[in-house]
């Protein structure tokens, strides 16, 4: 397989290319800094290709002479900084999705592999999980950024109604692992833990996955996905009190066991969000992040067991993993230099 990856810098990008160089494809890597591409990619094999999603014009010719798309780029940090983010997440997530998947196939790619969000999908009322049937109306959800992979999928399924191209769309939980060069949202609160900067916790859990998982979980979409198909990839639910717990069994870091009620947690998060406006740069927590928790949809991720062969580490392991890459890469050093009490970090 010829392996055409959007997003290749990012936590699943670089897993995603990883993931596909190991089982033999080649992979062309876009890239939007190519000092990134070397710090992130430069022990890869991958052929880099320097481009915005946002211009398909720029590099639709380098699309020629692969046989599959993996359009794993988004735009998502920003959404928990302050001020109106909307236009840049229509531009990035829904518009040059559509342009993307247009120039793809005018340049002969078979398939494409969309990555949407598990945030797609919303809470069943009697609290079972959740899988592709329970889609959420954009119009249902104050997350910006949920909003506009609902969008995105809706026009995947209308490009779908339009031309030939197989697209294939996976849905994955919240991604942990190593790699997190960024590091993400996760990473960043896996990192505070370790530095003991972390004094109470917000209440309900999220989905956790391993991005290692999802990457597998891509090539195979590629590889025996339906087309049409959305795959709900999530790992496993987990509250935020035995996410911090886990990370502090593997670090001796004690781990905060205050838990915010939800309402408090609210409180915390306008807070840090006013502060932000007046220092500048992004709010230690958002509203909507402390709503997404709360809410803490579970989701099944029975069709991509049974359709991909879809299997899920345990989430210790990916968090020793995360921590011990961390480690290697000089972010713990960073993140303990900053801990009042000088306190160490040892993976166990």
């Amino acid at each position: 397989m010829k392996a055409f990856v959007t997003g290749s810098t990012g936590l699943l990008g670089n897993a995603l290319v990883r993931r596909l160089e190991a089982e033999g494809h080649e992979v062309t890597a876009l890239v939007r800094s190519p000092e990134k591409a070397e710090r992130i990619l430069g022990d890869t094999d991958a052929r880099i290709v320097v481009g915005d999603v946002t211009d398909v014009g720029e590099f639709a010719d380098e699309l020629r002479g692969h046989d599959v798309l993996f359009h794993a780029a988004a735009y998502f940090r920003e959404y928990y900084g302050v001020g109106d983010h909307t236009a840049r997440l229509r531009a990035v997530n829904v518009d040059a999705t559509v342009d993307l998947l247009v120039a793809a196939e005018e340049a002969g790619v078979g398939r494409a592999v969309h990555v949407s969000s598990s945030g797609t999908v919303g809470p069943r009322r009697d609290g079972s999980p959740s899988d592709e049937s329970d889609c959420i109306d954009p119009t249902e959800t104050e997350n910006y950024y949920f909003r506009s992979k609902v969008l995105a999928e809706r026009a995947v399924e209308q490009f779908l109604d339009e031309h030939e191209m197989d697209v294939v769309m996976v849905l994955p939980g919240v991604m942990v692992g190593p790699g997190d060069a960024a590091p993400t949202v996760m990473g960043r609160v896996v990192l505070d833990l370790v530095a003991g900067r972390v004094f109470a916790i917000p209440e309900g859990g999220l989905s956790f996955v391993d991005v290692r998982d999802v990457a597998e979980a891509t090539v195979a979409a590629a590889e025996r996905g339906a087309r049409g198909e959305r795959y709900v990839v999530g790992g496993r639910y987990r509250t935020m009190a035995e996410f911090a717990a886990t990370v502090g069994r593997l670090t001796g870091v004690r781990a905060p066991r205050r838990v915010l009620p939800y309402r408090v947690g609210l409180a915390v998060g306008l807070a840090s969000e006013l502060a932000a406006r007046v220092r500048g740069g992004d709010p230690l927590v958002s509203r909507a992040a402390v709503h997404s928790v709360h809410e803490g949809v579970e989701l099944s991720s029975a069709k991509a067991k049974r359709e991909l062969g879809v299997t899920f580490r345990p989430l210790e392991e990916t968090l020793r993993d995360e921590v011990e890459w961390f480690r290697e890469h000089g972010y713990l050093d960073a993140a303990t230099a900053a801990h009042p009490s000088g306190q160490t970090t040892a993976v166990r």
